[in-house]
């Protein structure tokens, strides 16, 4: 899939509405195959700064997401993760991230951002075929887009955005292009390029 960005696919409301991502073109990305609490915390964070989660519903792991569509909200509210939570980010319908009918988006972030970890995991436990190297291996999985459509990074589920994990990882993105930060451990986060307009630098793990 070459020369392609994120803004040739599309993906669909949970009412079935096709939304076009070039819709969010200029805007540092992070797409996620499940909804969990600290994705809001995130969006708080930088959600004013370019940047927001995309979020997909996925029912091939463990089958631990069986709702349909229009119950997707009273779930996140009210059962998982509960309390209340509503995402501050778009959700959209539910996809198939692996197999014969996986969604077009996710074939093209895993052909562009291989996955490195041979294990695929419990085969009892995941719902599809056929089983390739580059699967999504469970919920949460993460990936970073540039704000010029372009993966940049993928993220096991296990690795938690908030809190700490021996691995630190910064970007630091713009409009149209993207530069490598340094690591660093404090909370300098957010910095300005010549024209002074807002580069994000976007934590991943700290």
């Amino acid at each position: 899939m070459a020369n392609k960005s994120i803004y040739d696919f599309s993906a669909e409301t949970l009412d079935g509405q096709p939304v076009p991502l070039s819709n969010y073109r200029g805007k540092v990305l992070l797409i996620v195959n499940e909804v969990i609490l600290q994705l809001n915390a995130l969006m708080e964070m930088y959600g004013d700064l370019n940047f927001t989660v995309l979020g997909f519903s996925c029912n091939q792991f463990g089958l631990q997401s069986p709702e349909v569509n229009h119950e997707t909200l009273n779930i996140l509210k009210y059962v998982r993760p509960g309390g209340g939570f509503v995402p501050k980010f778009p959700v959209f319908g539910k996809v198939e991230v692996n197999g014969l009918n996986e969604d077009p988006l996710f074939t093209y972030l895993k052909e562009t951002l291989p996955f490195v970890n041979p294990v695929i995991g419990d085969m009892k436990k995941l719902f599809w075929s056929p089983i390739k190297v580059n699967d999504i291996r469970w919920n949460f999985e993460k990936f970073l887009i540039t704000a010029d459509g372009m993966p940049l990074k993928r993220l096991e589920g296990k690795i938690r955005l908030l809190g700490s994990f021996p691995e630190l990882f910064i970007s630091l993105c713009k409009i149209g292009s993207f530069v490598m930060s340094e690591i660093c451990k404090g909370r300098g986060l957010f910095g300005f390029n010549a024209n002074n307009t807002h580069v994000l630098c976007l934590l991943t793990g700290m």
